[in-house]
C-alpha cells in the first residue's frame, strides 16, 4: 500500500496521468530508473539525440535524458536555417550550468527551420525537450539514417547500461 501511495503522488509529481483525454497531445512514453522519458515514436541515437520523421520533413532535438544530465540549460548555438548537416557531426552547442556540450546531428540533411524561441528561453531544452524544446528541423537527404537510429526499448536499454557504467 505504501508503495502503491509513492507511485500515485510520484505521478503527480512529475504531471504523468493515465488519463485518455490527454493522449492525444502527447506520445505514449515509458520512464527509466533515471525518470527521464524515451517516448515512443521517435528515433534515438547514442549521442542522445532524438529524431521525430514526419513526411519529408524530421525534428531534431537532445533527450530528457541528455538534459537531466546537462542540468540547467543557459545558452544554446544554433546553424542558420538553409544550411546543411551531417550525420555525427556538430551542428551545435549547449551550454549549461555544468558543462558545454556539443549537438551531434543523428542524420544528414539540410536545415529548413531552426528553434528561434530557444535563443530568448534555452530553458525550454530542460522543461519540454520533446516539445517547445526542440532544436532543428531537417529535410533528411538519406533515409536509411533514420533506420539506423535506436528505437524506444533500445534507447533506454542504452542509457541504462551507460548510468550503470558510470
Amino acid at each position: 500500500m505504501a508503495l502503491r501511495m509513492w507511485a500515485s503522488s510520484t505521478a503527480n509529481a512529475l504531471k504523468l496521468s493515465s488519463s485518455a483525454s490527454k493522449s492525444h497531445l502527447l506520445p505514449a512514453f515509458s520512464i527509466s530508473r533515471c525518470f527521464s522519458s524515451v517516448l515512443e515514436g521517435l528515433k534515438y541515437a547514442n549521442s542522445h539525440e532524438w529524431v521525430k520523421h514526419e513526411g519529408s520533413v524530421a525534428t531534431i532535438g537532445i533527450t530528457d535524458h541528455a538534459q537531466d544530465h546537462l542540468g540547467e540549460v543557459v545558452f544554446v548555438e544554433l546553424p542558420e536555417a538553409n544550411s546543411s548537416v551531417s550525420k555525427e557531426k556538430s551542428f551545435g552547442a549547449v551550454e549549461s550550468v555544468k558543462a558545454t556540450s556539443e549537438i551531434l546531428s543523428p542524420i544528414s540533411g539540410e536545415v529548413i527551420e531552426v528553434n528561434t524561441k530557444l535563443t530568448e528561453s534555452p530553458g525550454l531544452i530542460n522543461s519540454s525537450p520533446y516539445e517547445d524544446g526542440w532544436m532543428i528541423k531537417v529535410k533528411p537527404s538519406s533515409p536509411a539514417e533514420l533506420e539506423a537510429l535506436m528505437g524506444p526499448k533500445e534507447y533506454t536499454k542504452f542509457c541504462e547500461e551507460e548510468d550503470a557504467a558510470h
